[in-house]
């Protein structure tokens, strides 16, 4: 069974603004987290809800000497416990959320700005987080649990 804890929650309200954290945000079916920069436009399945691991997180810092605070990721839910990869096209549980993984959350030059570091493409390959869809609405909040609801 897959398990884990969401261990943060970023947001930020356009696409170039500073990212904030939250204790706790409304998630919406089929639209995304309310006060999220994808959330006024209706965001497209695979934007709906963005995940990363904290575990992934580390492993760039110490393999790759990029660090990376989890809302510099651009990702709105780190995890901790939890693998993301082997949720691709599988339902789970955030909280009370029910989501569908789309696809694999890869680096981008957004990134790759930010940061100024132009190796974290290739460090971040398949290691940068999931993509999901929210299909149920719900409260998503700091030690909610994340549970897969179907078999691998």
């Amino acid at each position: 069974m897959i398990e884990g804890t969401v261990s943060a929650i970023h947001l930020a309200p356009a696409p170039e603004a500073p990212v904030f954290e939250v204790e706790r945000v409304d998630a919406v079916a089929g639209t995304g987290l309310r006060g999220d920069r994808y959330f006024e436009a209706g965001a497209e399945p695979a934007r709906q809800l963005t995940l990363v691991e904290a575990e992934e997180l580390e492993h760039l810092a110490a393999e790759h000497g990029i660090a990376l605070a989890p809302g510099a990721s651009r990702r709105q839910i780190t995890t901790i416990g939890v693998r993301l990869n082997p949720l691709v096209g599988r339902r789970f549980r955030v909280g009370e959320v029910e989501c569908r993984g789309i696809e694999l959350c890869e680096p981008c030059t957004d990134l790759q700005r930010t940061t100024g570091r132009p190796e974290i493409l290739r460090a971040f390959v398949h290691r940068a987080g999931l993509n999901a869809e929210i299909l149920t609405s719900g409260e998503i909040a700091v030690g909610a649990p994340i549970v897969a609801l179907d078999d691998a």
